[in-house]
């Protein structure tokens, strides 16, 4: 086999290969007479039907199969023998097919690109740094109250906070339209379950009034025929109720898998879980600086398969995301292609740093990981026994694991600083701390 290559641009080559005819007729040749061997044609005996009238009736079917065959193998074989490492499948174009020595045909492809690791040592990378304090685990404890709430009637006028149960009847011009009508309805004001127009209505409402209100849809609002419409509800409010919040107390850590029912337990077992939330969030915040920093220093040509298949990875996510079944049409390439092309560029950034530095696995560090994340499930050492067991989990993990390694890696090599910050601050980032 003669192979050929020639390079038509960074990342394009084409390969010219002539494979010798003798390997094509040979097999064609050991085709037909195993053939000849099972096939039953009209006039012959089983097994008995001529070379020549097998060749006649299936020899360019065998011909065509073993052809398609042969460029298949020869051009793996070839990509082989010239040390090529191709992105994606390649475009194969039959030349020459008549030769009496050989026959020659062409694959065009992109090869994966040259990599050269960058220089890390200008990089700056911001730490921040974080405690989880008594005031947060406070603010734990009271989101547990309020998730564990129960709630009583009364007298007075509802307010912010209180629970209301009521009948409306909604009509527009006179006549009620759909989906503007319930019973028993229960809305925790404040909680903005309702457009604001009818919500803000019911703050002041007392159990047994009746009052007709006027309510302007917004403009944005999902049904056409409500659009920046100013219709009336007829409501009958059956309760108003405020919230009970249940008291800190054995009973309610209990409720929580404290056994002996100790509050002092209940808030270790809850600053444990907010401090293994919390190294992970500040982890997070560090890894996403670096991997941004690992696509920003990597300039390359990236090949279009590559780039095509993480398009599609990404679609068919948001499709399942944003019910894709009932999508008449595919969403279009532009929407993913940015994202696709940094996450390609990153993936082979990363991958040379791994290869060049020669990483590899920390089976401790694994070993660390896999308990902490398993430390979160009701049965830890069902997962831990999971991923020990399942190939794919574990190598995914082993993945994980090794991308980490490169952050620390990068981390050495730039200039870190830390900024001192609070738990609110890393866990809700685009919320204002309530201190």
């Amino acid at each position: 086999m003669q192979v050929s290559v020639e390079a038509t641009g960074n990342l394009e080559r084409k390969m010219t290969i002539q494979v010798p005819s003798e390997r094509i007729d040979t097999e064609v040749d050991n085709r037909l007479k195993s053939l000849a061997k099972r096939v039953k044609l009209d006039g012959f005996r089983p097994g008995k039907v001529p070379l020549k009238v097998v060749r006649q009736r299936y020899g360019t079917g065998v011909y065509q199969e073993v052809l398609s065959e042969v460029l298949q193998e020869s051009y793996r074989e070839a990509v082989q023998q010239e040390g090529l490492e191709p992105a994606g499948n390649p475009s194969i174009e039959p030349t020459n097919l008549e030769g009496t020595d050989a026959i020659e045909f062409t694959a065009s492809f992109q090869v994966f690109p040259e990599v050269q690791v960058a220089d890390f040592s200008g990089v700056e990378i911001e730490r921040p740094v974080a405690e989880v304090g008594d005031e947060d685990i406070d603010r734990v404890i009271d989101s547990l109250r309020e998730q564990n709430k129960e709630w009583a009637e009364v007298k007075r006028k509802a307010k912010k906070g209180d629970r209301v149960t009521l009948d409306f009847v909604g009509s527009l011009n006179g006549e009620e339209f759909e989906g503007g009508k319930a019973d028993d309805f229960q809305i925790e004001l404040g909680a903005g379950r309702l457009i604001e127009d009818f919500e803000k209505q019911l703050k002041g409402v007392k159990t047994g009034e009746e009052p007709t209100i006027d309510v302007t849809f917004p403009d944005d609002y999902p049904a056409e025929n409500l659009k920046g419409q100013t219709a009336q509800f007829a409501l009958t409010i059956k309760q108003v109720e405020g919230p009970k919040l249940p008291e800190v107390d054995e009973e309610f850590a209990k409720k929580f898998g404290i056994e002996d029912g100790s509050v002092e337990k209940l808030r270790a077992d809850v600053r444990s879980n907010m401090e293994r939330e919390l190294r992970q969030a500040l982890k997070g915040r560090v890894k996403q600086q670096v991997l941004e920093a690992v696509v920003d220093k990597h300039d390359f040509d990236l090949p279009e398969a590559l780039v095509k298949s993480e398009v599609n990875r990404l679609r068919e996510e948001a499709e399942k995301r944003f019910g894709g079944a009932q999508q008449t049409q595919p969403l279009p390439d532009s929407l993913f292609e940015e994202e696709a092309k940094r996450r390609v560029r990153l993936g082979l950034a990363l991958r040379a740093i791994i290869e060049q530095k020669g990483f590899e696995v920390d089976a401790e560090r694994v070993e660390r990981d896999l308990e902490e994340m398993a430390a979160t499930y009701e049965d830890p050492e069902e997962v831990k026994q999971y991923y020990r067991s399942n190939p794919q989990a574990k190598s995914n993990l082993e993945s994980l694991v090794l991308e980490d390694q490169v952050v620390d890696w990068v981390l050495e090599q730039g200039k870190v600083t830390e900024k001192e910050t609070s738990f609110q601050d890393v866990m809700n980032p685009n919320k204002e701390s309530t201190e």
